[in-house]
């Protein structure tokens, strides 16, 4: 959930423990799961209030949505899973087109 592993969280308990004693961690594990509860609560409420108030539109909208990181993110993925574009077949010179690179006439008298 927070990009914490087993090793972490087994390194915070026991340093909890050491610190608060074994008598005081069950209370503040519980609080801290009450707040992370309540936490989740308001932000549903929030995204539900954001998509009633967009209208139906936005009826799939996600906070996580809303993240400039997300944003870029998404669509670099977007433009890198595109297909390329197939290469532009060369054209038929015309007449009185330059080739790149080739120097136009210079007509002394025209000037």
């Amino acid at each position: 959930m927070f990009g914490i592993g087993l090793a972490e969280a087994a390194v915070i308990a026991l340093v909890a423990v050491f610190v608060f004693g074994p008598e005081k961690v069950p209370e503040l594990a519980k609080q801290a799961g009450q707040m992370l509860r309540r936490l989740r609560t308001l932000a549903n409420s929030a995204r539900d209030d954001l998509r009633r108030e967009l209208g139906p539109e936005y009826a799939d909208l996600e906070l996580r949505d809303l993240d400039p990181r997300e944003i870029v993110r998404k669509h670099v993925i977007d433009a890198m899973n595109e297909p390329d574009e197939p290469a532009e077949k060369p054209r038929k010179r015309r007449a009185g087109v330059l080739a790149p690179g080739e120097i136009p006439p210079y007509d002394v008298e025209a000037t």
